[in-house]
């Protein structure tokens, strides 16, 4: 019975060290969603070898958890079946039926008990004020900065041929108008890929440049579909009242 005390505590723990290290990466920029996927990746040495993965450990700091993660990771998952194996050697049949219902009981509470909004708020909470305390690591609310929640986003494109955007200076564009930003330009140039970070006004869309957008969805889709011609300005300018429009209807909320 110690045995299968002590595997699901393994369990347990290496729950709450990849909790820990999901909300580490969360702190240094990534979405939820891609930190808890690297995080099961890393400490499980599954999946890890993702385009996101490459992006992820392109990162200082997310490398050193990374890092982390793995070597815990193949320690814990190595105590965990040495674990399960003990617990069901030298066992009858009928021993071994009980455990195994204990088992199964042990892991619905486990799984009951990571599947809690209430305890997932609490735990996020927790370790975040400690990662904060004890690490350099900086909290960075990305989903409230952006406001993402409210309908913005950062979205890219690719600018193709007889797109409205091609050959066009962003001071022309005047996409501010339109309530989009473009953030930043990858722009390939022979055999290498130039980043081009905050663009200024003089700078020119060339078709393939694949544009980094912040500003309402539905707004950048249709920005990254709209072709050249009357029927494009129209569509700027149609973008632009809506804009207008909008930005009245919040002063009158505020």
């Amino acid at each position: 019975m110690i045995a299968l005390i002590s595997l699901l505590l393994v369990i347990l723990v290496s729950i709450i060290i990849v909790r820990i290290g999901a909300v580490a990466l969360e702190m240094t920029g990534l979405s939820r969603d891609m930190a808890t996927f690297q995080a099961q990746s890393a400490f499980s040495g599954v999946g890890f070898t993702t385009s996101e993965s490459e992006y992820v450990v392109s990162h200082p700091v997310r490398r050193r958890i990374i890092r982390i993660l793995i070597f815990i990771g193949s320690a814990g998952i190595a105590s965990a079946m040495a674990t399960l194996v003990l617990t069901f050697i030298g066992q009858t049949k009928e021993e071994a039926t009980i455990r195994i219902i204990w088992l199964f009981v042990g892991l619905l509470i486990i799984y009951f008990f990571t599947r809690s909004k209430m305890i997932d708020k609490g735990m996020r909470w927790i370790i975040k004020r400690a990662l904060e305390r004890f690490t350099s690591l900086r909290i960075y609310d990305y989903e409230q900065l952006l406001g993402l929640s409210k309908g913005y986003s950062i979205g890219e494109f690719k600018v193709k041929e007889d797109s409205w955007l091609e050959n066009k200076k962003l001071r022309e564009l005047r996409l501010d108008e339109e309530g989009v930003v473009v953030l930043a330009i990858y722009r390939k140039t022979e055999n290498e890929e130039k980043y081009i970070g905050v663009p200024n006004g003089d700078t020119e869309i060339m078709r393939g440049d694949i544009l980094i957008c912040y500003g309402l969805g539905e707004t950048i889709k249709n920005l990254s579909q709209r072709l050249r011609g009357k029927e494009g300005d129209k569509q700027h300018e149609k973008a632009v009242r809506e804009e207008k429009i909008r930005k009245e209807q919040e002063k009158d909320s505020e």
